[in-house]
Order: C-alpha cells, then sequence, then structure tokens
C-alpha cells in the first residue's frame, strides 16, 4: 500500500505536467483523485485543492484531535489528506 505521501507526490508532480489533469483536480478534485489512484474516497470526506500564486498563502492545519472513529478509520487506512 502506498503512503499518503506517495499519492499526493503522484496527484502534484501529474498536476505540473498535465494542464487538462490540473484543471479537472481543481474542478473535481474528489473524482479526480480517486479516479488518478484508484481509490475510493468515502462520502463523509470533503476534499478541498487550492491553487497558490504569488499573492496568496494556503495554511493546511492538522485534524481536529477530537475525531470520529469513522475518520479515524480513513486515517488509519491513508485516505486522509493531511499529509
Amino acid at each position: 500500500m502506498r503512503s499518503g505521501d506517495e499519492m499526493l507526490k503522484q496527484i502534484v508532480d501529474k498536476s505540473a505536467l498535465d494542464a487538462d489533469f490540473r484543471q479537472q483536480l481543481l474542478a473535481d478534485p474528489k473524482s479526480t483523485i480517486s479516479q488518478e489512484l484508484g481509490i475510493t474516497i468515502p462520502d463523509s470526506m470533503n476534499v478541498v485543492v487550492h491553487e497558490s500564486d504569488m499573492e496568496t498563502v494556503h495554511l493546511a492545519l492538522p485534524p481536529d484531535p477530537h475525531i470520529t472513529e469513522e475518520q479515524l478509520e480513513a486515517v488509519s487506512a491513508g485516505l486522509c489528506c493531511c499529509w
């Protein structure tokens, strides 16, 4: 099983080389990531992709330590996007 870091790298690398993939990723991240990685992302999980530029800084905070059992299972399965 690939790690979250490996999956993230695959997505980021492809988005840097393939403009169409990048646009799909921005428009519909959940479906695009699921298709590219061959995984199922649970309906309960939201996926948000931000495109950085020279005027905007995005800060991703780690998950709230008070997570549900379902969220914990997703994290342990490597489905968390907080890499």
